[in-house]
């Protein structure tokens, strides 16, 4: 077994794992696991760049990791970066203060080795599952861009597109710097055009609709299930490979939108970080299952991270 520290660090939250990995076994032994929303993708659609806040809530998490990383004596680190720091002119200001911190340097992974590390993280489990069809088509809501796998015990095909949550919410959601609650119609209708826009890129290169079984990552999609599961605190047990129908998807998606700022966060498993950002990724995985007509999606808390975890080792 290999102790090894994963970090993902993307538009909206860094997450660490710390694990005892043995690829030849398929052991895997999670011993720490945590998120901090830290927002670095703050404003970067707008104006191109990291701001200086964001930055320093990102790397105040990065110094609490590293004391964790520490007293459990992890081998090998890994830092993934996404989204954000793929899009910002000031990264390097952001790279510097993570390898002073952590001693390694963050790689900015390009959106289809993103796509790799999370289908390998969703799907090491489901590789021979009877219960599940393939080929599954795994996707990851992030908060800059959203990402579409398709493969059965491999990668077939993959695509990263630029409609995250925080994204799609701060282009079209947000007025004189603040989130309308709730948003109008046309402020829908423009979110949903550009996520129909992005799918149609998607296609191009993924076969969405062949997919027999469609898994689903990250925050948004486990907080509705949270949500469809009725759950009073978050449970990651309870979450992990349930299923949600597109019926209860679209319910959870309108009760979303039509809710105020408060009603949301008084939501009793919604993170504090994804109220005002939740509605803009339900309308992603919505518009997914109705373009690709899937009955339900499959809810993985594993994804990139456990992905960056089995790489490491």
């Amino acid at each position: 077994m290999t102790r090894v520290a994963a970090i993902d660090c993307g538009t909206n939250s860094i997450r660490l794992l710390v694990a005892d990995v043995d690829p030849a076994t398929g052991g895997f032994t999670e011993l720490d696991r945590r998120m901090e929303i830290v927002r670095l993708g703050q404003g970067v659609d707008r104006t191109g760049r990291l701001a200086p806040e964001a930055i320093g809530r990102t790397l105040d998490a990065c110094r609490a990791y590293a004391a964790s990383i520490e007293e459990l004596g992890a081998e090998r680190i890994r830092f993934v970066a996404t989204s954000a720091s793929r899009d910002a002119e000031n990264s390097d200001t952001f790279v510097r203060g993570v390898l002073d911190i952590l001693g390694v340097e963050p790689e900015v992974v390009t959106g289809d080795q993103e796509a790799q590390l999370s289908f390998d993280g969703a799907t090491k489990e489901l590789v021979g599952a009877d219960h599940l069809e393939k080929p599954y088509l795994v996707v990851d809501i992030g908060g800059g861009s959203t990402e579409f796998v398709v493969g059965d015990d491999r990668v077939r095909a993959a695509r990263s597109v630029d409609i995250g949550c925080v994204r799609l919410t701060e282009r079209h959601l947000v007025v004189d710097g603040a989130v309308v609650d709730p948003p109008t119609p046309e402020a829908i209708a423009a979110v949903r055009a550009d996520i129909a826009a992005a799918l149609d890129l998607a296609e191009e290169s993924v076969p969405i609709a062949s997919a027999a079984t469609l898994v689903g990552l990250a925050g948004t999609v486990t907080t509705i299930a949270a949500m469809a599961l009725g759950l009073e605190e978050y449970d990651s047990e309870a979450i992990h490979h349930s299923r949600v129908s597109v019926e209860r998807v679209r319910e959870i998606t309108e009760r979303l939108l039509s809710s105020t700022h408060e009603e949301r966060a008084a939501i009793p498993a919604m993170h504090p970080g994804r109220v005002d950002v939740i509605p803009s990724g339900a309308l992603v995985l919505l518009a997914l299952m109705e373009r690709t007509g899937a009955r339900e999606v499959v809810v993985s808390e594993h994804d990139i991270l456990d992905g960056i975890a089995w790489s490491v080792a």
